[in-house]
């Protein structure tokens, strides 16, 4: 089976790391951007199956991207799990009306269960 392929685009190194060490462990082939101008033309040039997306980011915020990405023809229907520190129902209501698939708060999950949501939303048992 093709690996499926996620794209981080968080600016905390260590976490990125992280994630995509443990995302890699569970057979995705795994892309990282620090910023969100570099991470629209990833998602551009590399399709990913899904984007795991920050809202505080250099140079482009989380908001700003998903706005790109759904007006992107290319990639305007990939699943964007938003993984964020800003857990206010203002900045939930934001994410999902700008087209984000699911909302997580980064104290809320661990590695495992972001993963898990991952998988879920690619159906992968």
């Amino acid at each position: 089976m093709e690996k499926k392929k996620i794209l981080i685009i968080e600016d905390d190194i260590v976490l990125q790391k992280a994630l995509a060490e443990y995302l890699a462990s569970e057979n995705f082939e795994v892309k990282c951007s620090s910023d969100g101008e570099v991470g629209i033309k990833m998602a551009i040039e590399e399709s990913p199956d899904l984007i795991l997306l920050d809202i505080v980011l250099p140079k482009k915020d989380g908001y700003a991207v998903l706005e790109d990405v759904r007006k992107t023809e290319s990639i305007k229907n990939v699943p964007i799990v938003l993984l964020t520190n800003l857990g206010s129902i203002s900045d939930v209501e934001k994410a999902l009306g700008l087209g984000a698939t699911t909302y997580l708060v980064k104290a809320d999950y661990k590695l495992e269960e972001v993963t898990a949501k991952v998988k879920e939303i690619l159906k992968i048992q």
